[in-house]
């Protein structure tokens, strides 16, 4: 795409789409934020080199013991889960954090990203402009920090969107055709000509991606809300909660309501109503979400 306006239109179009979503807050709304956020951390570990895929990172982090070290990819998850849980607010506290999650060496300089944040969400500027503006000052203060400036740059937009919680986006779209230089001289970075075309470009393909996630949840979230009526078990629902909440949750979740045998038959009536998919295709270790 060559044009800045089409690129805008596309971006501000697709954003309405999923601001419209945001603020209908469908009770599964946490369930698809951190579908998203797997799909987020799968693609930043492959910026880095790493080779874990959404399935392995699920693994790393949901079947892990409580408390466990979830490993540098996992750590890669817990900042995108961060991200999908939380105020779009910086604090330095939080910038330091993410940075530690990331596998970025902490610096002072990074402290001025968080003020520069603030400035920038109450610029009144759209928010693709905001966040192309976010990614490239913490390239310019940290040329190795590009995943903290595509994490940052999702919560720019939040934040000028007023949403209560961040959608991940962006990060998904950094290694694809949106970035890919007009002048076929490779790839558009932070702050270079055609920057802010490809950011508008590429939140109008993960917006359009997380509305086409949204829309395969929604009637497998009803059909978890109809399937609920006809359960039982005590500790059902913090079960059906944890669902509703998370990208998946263990097919031998141990509760103070539910033991793990308690859970396997919970799943398997679940799992007969078409209310939950198993996700990982074993046949043990079984993991099960919307």
């Amino acid at each position: 795409m060559t044009s800045d306006v089409e690129a805008a239109f596309l971006a501000g179009s697709a954003l309405n789409s999923l601001d419209n979503l945001v603020r209908m807050a469908p009770a599964w709304a946490g369930s698809w934020r951190q579908r998203l956020a797997l799909k987020g951390a799968a693609a930043a570990a492959a910026l880095t080199g790493r080779t874990e895929s959404e399935a392995q990172l699920r693994d790393a982090w949901y079947l892990r013991a409580p408390g466990a070290d979830p490993g540098p990819a996992g750590n890669l998850l817990a900042a995108w889960k961060g991200l999908a849980e939380r105020s779009p607010i910086v604090s330095p506290d939080r910038l330091r954090r993410v940075a530690n999650l990331l596998g970025l060496r902490w610096s002072d300089s990074l402290v001025s990203l968080g003020e520069q944040f603030e400035v920038l969400a109450g610029s009144g500027q759209p928010a693709p402009l905001v966040a192309a503006a976010i990614a490239t000052e913490a390239y310019r203060l940290r040329p190795d920090a590009g995943l903290l400036g595509w994490w940052i740059a999702d919560l720019a937009i939040a934040a000028r969107m007023r949403w209560p919680v961040a959608v991940p986006l962006l990060v998904t779209q950094a290694p694809g055709p949106a970035f890919r230089s007009l002048s076929d001289r490779g790839r558009d970075r932070p702050g270079g000509e055609g920057f802010e075309r490809a950011i508008c470009v590429a939140l109008a393909l993960a917006a359009t991606d997380a509305c086409r996630s949204a829309g395969e949840m929604a009637p497998r979230a009803a059909r978890l809300n109809a399937a609920t009526r006809k359960l039982r078990a005590k500790g059902a629902g913090e079960v059906i909660q944890l669902l509703l909440d998370e990208d998946c949750v263990s097919g031998t979740l141990q509760t103070k309501n539910l033991t793990r045998w308690g859970s396997r038959r919970l799943f398997e009536r679940l799992t007969a109503l078409e209310a939950v998919r198993e996700l990982s295709g074993r046949a043990s270790f079984r993991l099960y979400g919307l």
